[in-house]
């Protein structure tokens, strides 16, 4: 990659981390492209040349949220191993919430309030992924790699499950007594979420 190359992407990483937070902070409508500019040290208009508009960097934001949470799943075939596939699964997402809970309450945050800004993503793009990877879950049952269950549920809860740890965060961490997350409590709690899940599909881990 060229300096020149490597500068473009710097800038363009700066400028979606600083929109994370900012979005992350004061939702879409709260949000100015002038503040993730101050917050990115960045002027104003270098965020326009590279996202145009504030509609796309926030989409752009919640693409990146979504590529994090299922780029390991995204890869997996029916040839893989499920156990070993939902367990990675589960401990990658696990480590986003913990890492970029930033990320996860703005995520939700979107779809509770009605997905206003990204309907057509939720449709067009993630749907067919979403398609793909419960035929492919369905495929490992037909094969007899996994127990009978409804694939599209599965999905649901992994991800229900480990984004919990994100958006209530803060009761979680005020029922546990702590005031951060912990390696030890990923590693623990990791265990805890893939055993009943794998459980649940009839795996065991290797």
């Amino acid at each position: 990659m060229s300096k020149r190359q490597n500068h473009r992407e710097e800038v363009f990483v700066k400028i979606l981390d600083a929109a994370e937070v900012e979005f992350g902070l004061k939702g879409y409508n709260g949000a100015s492209l002038q503040h993730i500019a101050e917050r990115a040290g960045l002027p104003k208009p270098n965020i326009i040349y590279y996202f145009q508009s504030k509609a796309n960097l926030y989409k752009q934001v919640l693409d990146q949220t979504l590529m994090g949470w299922n780029d390991l799943f995204d890869r997996a075939t029916v040839e893989d191993d499920p156990a070993e596939v939902l367990e990675s699964f589960i401990r990658v997402k696990l480590k986003n919430s913990f890492e970029k809970p930033v990320a996860s309450r703005l995520f939700a945050m979107e779809v509770v309030s009605g997905a206003n800004h990204i309907g057509d993503y939720l449709k067009e793009d993630l749907r067919p992924w979403f398609a793909s990877r419960t035929e492919l879950l369905e495929a490992w049952m037909d094969a007899g790699k996994m127990r009978q269950t409804d694939a599209a549920s599965l999905i649901f809860m992994i991800w229900a499950t480990t984004q919990h740890y994100a958006d209530f965060e803060a009761q979680v961490l005020a029922l546990s007594g702590k005031e951060g997350y912990t390696e030890d409590d990923l590693i623990r709690i990791g265990d805890a979420i893939s055993s009943i899940i794998l459980a649940g599909c009839g795996l065991t881990k290797a």
